[in-house]
Order: structure tokens, then sequence, then C-alpha cells
């Protein structure tokens, strides 16, 4: 069956016309209906197949635009139903011809499986008045780490680093083990709460995973954060692609600039050996087969240099970076190994995270992009939205959540 969402017709013109018979507002619209590829016909959705609707955006207040990402926008909002605050993220669907982006299914389905204080918590799927008003609303949280980043005044103490970073990591854990791939790791991609936590966010790249693996497209991962074997174009991913992102945010960190800032895969390589040294067959079995250097080769540079980068860093914190940053991804760290690292067992030790700082008031700015877009679909839409839309996607979402 095509996905083709029509409003459902009246039996009669005299139903299609108030009391006074006039024409109404918007279409009859109790109930969806598909249409069938074989004879073209529409077909009435089943009563039994409809297993919820989704809200509509209407029942939202728009506050203030907070941030706007590759796949989509998002608004501070307030849901006048509950009155709590929430992060409202608009699905792009500006190049979409097809449907719902493969890019926000994959978000919602994740999302829907992950239950986890440091994973962003989706609170429900809701929609506009056409196809192209999909909104994900999430949990609110007051800040991102690439913000505070650039308006802290003082940078995060090695104990804060350390308090982000086994938040980060305990995140990631939960996701291996549930076999998803994060993909598109990075401080922006990170927000926290007025409470200090730490939680990962955006998982429009995320994918499930599983034996054997399967290949993937290399082009994930923003490029600072890139590991090699993705930008070597190595035919399979695995989890080891999210801890060397974990490794580059560290430094990060730690160094308070980004430590790897490429502006092109060549030279984010060259970065990568010159801070690591060249790898080789020896390390990494199978490293000169790899794609891309078949077109080009890497200088030849024998030395390890985390140690002079990071001069004051323990002996434990430069094994954790070095376990981080292993070239082989078969014998990089995974997130539970790095929970188990010494480095977060020795002073100064990781805070408490209510005793982190926190800025709310900075993603609480009125005033900026109040109206929304301009294609008049945002968080103030009217409640002449199709339910045929909220049934379906209410369905595909409701579903999930019972699988």
């Amino acid at each position: 069956m095509s996905v083709d969402i029509l409003p459902l017709k009246s039996e009669s013109k005299n139903k299609d016309r108030d009391e006074n018979g006039a024409e109404p507002s918007h279409p009859i619209t109790k109930k969806g209906i598909l249409t069938s590829f074989k004879t073209g016909k529409p077909m009435t959705i089943p009563e039994t197949d409809i297993l919820g609707k989704c809200r509509f955006v209407s029942e939202f207040e728009k506050l203030n635009r907070i941030g706007e990402g590759t796949y989509g926008i998002v608004y501070r909002a307030r849901d006048t139903i509950s009155n709590q605050i929430v992060a409202l993220k608009k699905v792009r669907m500006d190049q979409e011809r097809d449907g719902i982006p493969i890019s926000s299914l994959r978000e919602i389905q994740v999302l829907l499986n992950c239950k986890h204080e440091n994973i962003v918590h989706l609170k429900e799927v809701v929609v506009g008045k056409s196809l192209e008003s999909i909104f994900l609303a999430m949990e609110y949280c007051e800040q991102d780490l690439a913000s505070l980043l650039d308006n802290m005044q003082a940078p995060f103490s090695e104990s804060q680093v350390k308090c982000i970073m086994l938040q980060v990591l305990r995140g990631l854990r939960y996701l291996h083990h549930n076999f998803v791939v994060h993909r598109d790791l990075k401080v922006s991609n990170l927000l926290m709460t007025d409470k200090g936590c730490v939680k990962i966010a955006d998982f429009g790249l995320a994918r499930w995973f599983g034996l054997p693996l399967k290949p993937m497209t290399p082009h994930v991962v923003t490029l600072w954060y890139r590991a090699p074997e993705l930008l070597l174009q190595a035919p399979t991913q695995t989890t080891s692609v999210d801890m060397w992102a974990a490794g580059c945010i560290l430094g990060e960190l730690l160094g308070h600039k980004p430590l790897l800032p490429g502006r092109s895969e060549i030279q984010q390589l060259e970065l990568i050996v010159d801070l690591l040294g060249t790898p080789s067959d020896a390390i990494w079995p199978g490293f000169s087969g790899l794609p891309a250097l078949q077109n080009y080769s890497l200088k030849q540079q024998p030395y390890n240099n985390l140690k002079q980068k990071f001069p004051w860093l323990s002996a434990a914190g430069l094994r954790l970076l070095n376990f981080l940053f292993m070239y082989d991804p078969r014998k990089r760290a995974t997130a539970e190994e790095c929970l188990q690292s010494s480095y977060f067992k020795e002073p100064p030790l990781p805070c408490d995270p209510k005793l982190m700082p926190t800025f709310p008031q900075h993603r609480n700015i009125k005033g900026g992009s109040k109206a929304g877009p301009s294609d008049n679909t945002g968080a103030g839409d009217q409640t002449n939205n199709l339910p045929a839309i909220s049934d379906l996607l209410g369905s595909i979402v409701k579903k999930r959540r019972v699988e």
C-alpha cells in the first residue's frame, strides 16, 4: 500500500455544511484512508490497526528558538496541558518527497527504545496541519556543552571534566549494550540539565548494528571527531567510532579547545598523525589495505605526542587517552573499560553532578525567532490538523512502544 493520506469524504453534501448551510472551514476528517497499489481505490484504516493518536503541536506554546542542526530546528516550548517546558524539534522536510526522512524515523525508533538518565528522553511525537509538520517533543535541557565552552569565563576544572565524561561513558555503555551506535558524538550533541546531568542527544545518524557487521556509509561523525577508520573508508563500523569521538571530547574538555580541528579529511588525518604517529600494519592489521590509502599515503611521523600535548595530565589520564585513541578499532577502549579506569578514582575525584556550574538562562532568551520559520508550520499551527496524520504516525509510535 502507498501511504497517501486523504480526508475521509462525507456521505452527502448536506453533511458537509453547517446548520446555516455554509461550507466548513476544514474537511470532515474523522478517519484516514490508504490508497491501494493494486486497485488505486481508497482503503479505510481499520480501527484495530490504530493504536493511538499523536497530539497536535497547537497544544504547545513556542517560547524561543534554541538551536538548528542538520536534521531540524529546535524550540523551547511549553506544553499547555501539563505546563511542562519541553524541547520541540521540527523534523526537517525541505528536500523530502517520499515521506518522513529515514534519519528522523531512526531517531524516533532509537529514542523510543532508550530509557537511561544520560540519554535525552523523547516524550512524544506531535504533528501539525500537514505532512511536513512533524515535531519531536523531548525533555528540555538548559544548556549544551558547546555553548557552555564558548560562553564560560573559566573552563571546566579537571574534577568537572571527569564528572561530564563519566556520564557520557555511562550513556555510551547503555547504547552499545543495546546494539546502538550513535555516529555523531560531539560536544554540541551533549546536553546538560540545571542539575548537572549530561545527556547524549541528536540521534539522526544513529544505527542499530548486529553480527556479522554490515557495511555502512563512512561519511558520518562531524570531521573533528571522526575516527581514522572512517577517514580511510573502512567498509564496516563498530561502536569504536563513538569511543574515538569520546576521546576527542575528553581532549577538548581538558585542553579547553578542539583537539583535532581539521578543515578537510586529508588535514584531519594529518592532525591525527601529528598527535599519535603514523599507523602501520604492525599496530593496525589490515591498515595498508584500506580503500583511501590507494589514493594517497600518510606522512611518516614515529612519535606519540599526547604527553607533550597534555604535560600536566597524570599517567592514568594519559593511559585512558591512549586507550581511546588506539588506531585498531578492535583494540580501542570500550565504554565499560573506560568506566573502570583508575583516572576516575584518583584525585581530583569527579565532582557531584549537582555541583556542576549551570547557566539555565543561556537558552531561555526571549525574542529569538519567536515567530518561527516562514513556512507557517511552527508551534503556532491551529487545530485544523489532519487527524489522519495523527492517527497514522501515532500508530507507528505506539506500535514501536508495544514491541
